[in-house]
């Protein structure tokens, strides 16, 4: 299951990361997410061990959504090493993510 990041945690779990990080900036009301929230829930299985996946709810923590220039959502980012490697705004196929982290491995 996707980790969930809140402000809180955001800085250890995805910054200090030394491993690739995909980040799922997303809301509860928001439809285009609840059709990329399956796609991140496999990928964070798939990547179990090699990636962290995790979700962070903007209606909840707005920290690091302000901070990142997050603005439409689902907005997915990959970190890699604490800097954004990769940024997707809207729904996009499972590859496009699958890709963009494996780019950053």
């Amino acid at each position: 299951m996707a980790l969930e990041i809140t402000d809180a945690t955001f800085d250890e779990v995805v910054l200090k990361s030394d491993k690739p990080v995909l980040v799922d900036f997303w809301a509860a009301w928001c439809g285009p997410c609840r059709m990329v929230g399956p796609i991140i829930e496999e990928l964070s299985q798939e990547y179990d061990g090699k990636a962290v996946v995790g979700k962070v709810d903007v209606d909840v923590h707005m920290q690091f959504a302000a901070k990142y220039g997050v603005r439409n959502i689902p907005t997915v980012l990959v970190f890699k090493d604490g800097e954004i490697v990769n940024r997707q705004v809207g729904v996009s196929p499972k590859k496009v993510y699958a890709d963009a982290l494996e780019a950053a491995m």
